[in-house]
């Protein structure tokens, strides 16, 4: 019996959790342009709603609420921010050799205007850009983070085009 192919999913969104909500949306808004589907708004446990049902199922009992905001970017990638009382304001460890997601990758051809604009809003720029085709192609990436330690990855081409010219293999 033959298998059926499986077909590439589609991303749907990602969830970052973060110490200031509102200064969250401000940075995410502000900096990467991406739309406020809907505004910070309160969430508290509760078994009456599908929300809350679903709330706890995600996070179990020991919560009594949190505050949760979604934006979008200009491709329809969900941002779903969450804040808890008890989120600490210190950053993340950044530890990319640990199992899990380490990054989201992001596309701005004018990179360097982008990592301005990060570091001027209270963000971090990790790493010199680099080019994968030096001398060849304009194909850039640089690696910072948010005002509240998440890191991210900034490419200026499609992911598609970075790799299939073969950026590993010189």
């Amino acid at each position: 019996m033959k298998e059926q192919k499986t077909y590439p999913r589609t991303f749907s969104h990602i969830g970052i959790t973060v110490p200031d909500i509102s200064a969250a949306v401000e940075f995410y808004q502000e900096v990467m342009g991406w739309y406020v589907i809907m505004p910070p708004s309160e969430v508290k446990k509760e078994k009456e709603t599908a929300i809350g049902k679903m709330c706890i199922d995600v996070f179990g009992e020991d919560w009594n609420s949190f505050e949760i905001a979604h934006l979008a970017t200009s491709d329809g990638i969900g941002i779903e921010l969450f804040s808890f009382p008890e989120t600490p304001s210190t950053k993340p460890v950044f530890n990319p050799f640990n199992p899990g997601l380490f990054h989201f990758c992001v596309q701005d051809p004018n990179i360097e205007a982008l990592i301005a604009k990060i570091v001027a809003y209270g963000g971090r720029q990790r790493m010199p850009i680099r080019e994968y085709y030096p001398n060849d192609k304009p194909y850039k990436m640089c690696y910072v983070e948010d005002p509240f330690g998440v890191v991210f990855e900034i490419y200026t081409h499609s992911y598609e085009l970075t790799y299939s010219s073969g950026a590993y293999t010189g």
